[in-house]
């Protein structure tokens, strides 16, 4: 069976936390799409990590680990991440990289800065990571492909001197920035090359074995359905598709092959960068759920941000429950929430003087304001519990209004940051 990993909202919704936890009964997991830009933060019994490149399936000694044709590589990052955890004593993980990934290349986050620092107030709050000037590169067709750094010197210096002609004007002439060199640039993809040499794999093929063989495989998706570029808050949205159909396209398996899609959901709501956020808190109210939030506050995992803070908007959960086809959802987080006397949860939006509960176009949803509906909370650490109907009560009626609410069944609920941390409520793993 496939199983795909993937967001909701904004992204940081736990996706990492979920897919470690499910990894123990599966084979393979795969990175579909995105790239170092939003990190996936994990604790389990090696220790605390912030994944950015690497799945999250890493840390188990049967698992076969994959980066899809879907994502953007920065290669030293995945190989710096590799020795990282290898240092902390995690047995090195069996990696593949697919042969058609493209190459998040040095240029590439150098425009990402220089294209913000242009924007200047109307930045759209990137990590400068450089995902979209790479994934532009890849639909202008002048991306390079993993495959490409073993097609001989001749084929790879022309390549790069072609596309240096572009690059070098827009540095001129746009952003005042000096020229990149072409022999310098081919000696640090012939490094690139010997780096990533050990782990250049036919994947879908690979992949395609796997599906016959009967293997249990996890698709881990980044960030979450509100910033998909076709149906998120465009244009504050990431570059590549959030979405769990868009898995079969990054990994390179039939759209059928997968049967499970859990989306994870927080129970309340984070947000990094800029963008409509209807049930966002400010001040200290936010601050609060802020530092008790998370594995050890709501910070960005790759930036270090601290994020936008919201209570759970029940209208953006619902949509991008549906856009992704979902079949379960993992409710994580939901420990925080113990420390409130009362939750509000935002139930509805009002835009010009009426109320939907349908997610609007982003020019209408930056009117909106939320409608809040409050619950009482349950004033307990809830750390700890195992059974569902161990629950307090009020814990229980909270996450059965939001289920109602979004229409789609809860059937994990993460209660803390660790590993076995999970209550399975009529889920199969």
């Amino acid at each position: 069976m496939v199983k795909a990993i993937v967001g909701a909202n904004w992204g940081d919704e736990g996706k990492g936390k979920i897919t470690d936890s499910l990894a123990e009964n599966s084979d393979i997991i795969i990175r579909f799409q995105g790239g170092a830009n939003a990190g996936h933060t994990i604790i389990n019994n090696y220790g605390k990590f912030a994944l950015h490149t690497l799945p999250s399936g890493v840390f188990y000694d049967h698992t076969t680990c994959i980066i899809g044709n879907g994502v953007a590589l920065n290669i030293p990052i995945l190989v710096k991440e590799i020795e990282e955890i290898v240092s902390q004593g995690v047995p090195k993980p069996r990696i593949l990289v697919s042969e058609r990934a493209q190459i998040v290349m040095p240029y590439h986050i150098l425009f990402d800065q220089y294209e913000e620092e242009r924007l200047g107030g109307k930045s759209f709050g990137s990590t400068k990571s450089g995902i979209a000037p790479f994934y532009s590169d890849k639909y202008a067709k002048i991306g390079f492909q993993v495959s490409e750094l073993f097609s001989g010197e001749e084929a790879l210096k022309e390549k790069i001197e072609r596309v240096l002609v572009q690059k070098n004007v827009l540095l001129d002439h746009l952003y005042h920035k000096p020229q990149i060199d072409a022999d310098e640039l081919y000696q640090t993809l012939v490094e690139y090359r010997d780096m990533i040499e050990p782990y250049v794999c036919n994947v879908s093929l690979y992949l395609d074995q796997a599906l016959k063989e009967g293997k249990e495989i996890l698709l881990e998706g980044q960030l979450g359905t509100l910033k998909d570029p076709d149906h998120g808050i465009y244009p504050m949205v990431t570059s590549s598709s959030t979405l769990a159909s868009y898995g079969a396209i990054g990994a390179g398996i039939p759209p059928y092959a997968i049967e499970k899609i859990i989306t994870v959901v927080k129970a309340y709501s984070s947000a990094v960068g800029a963008g409509a956020f209807v049930s966002e808190i400010f001040g200290d109210e936010a601050q609060e759920l802020r530092v008790r939030g998370g594995d050890g506050g709501e910070f960005g995992a790759t930036t270090g941000r601290p994020r936008r803070m919201g209570w759970f908007d029940c209208v953006a959960s619902k949509y991008g429950c549906r856009l992704q086809g979902t079949t379960d959802v993992a409710f994580t987080v939901v420990d925080v929430l113990g420390y409130l006397d009362e939750i509000p949860v935002c139930v509805g939006y009002e835009i010009d003087g009426e109320v939907t509960t349908e997610f609007p176009v982003t020019w209408q949803l930056e009117k909106a304001k939320p409608v809040l509906k409050t619950l009482p909370g349950w004033k307990c650490d809830i750390r700890g519990i195992r059974n569902y109907e161990d629950l307090p009560e009020n814990c229980r009626n909270y996450i059965e209004f939001i289920e109602e609410q979004i229409g789609y069944p809860i059937t994990i609920v993460s209660n803390g940051p660790g590993r076995d941390e999970v209550i399975y409520r009529g889920f199969e793993k």
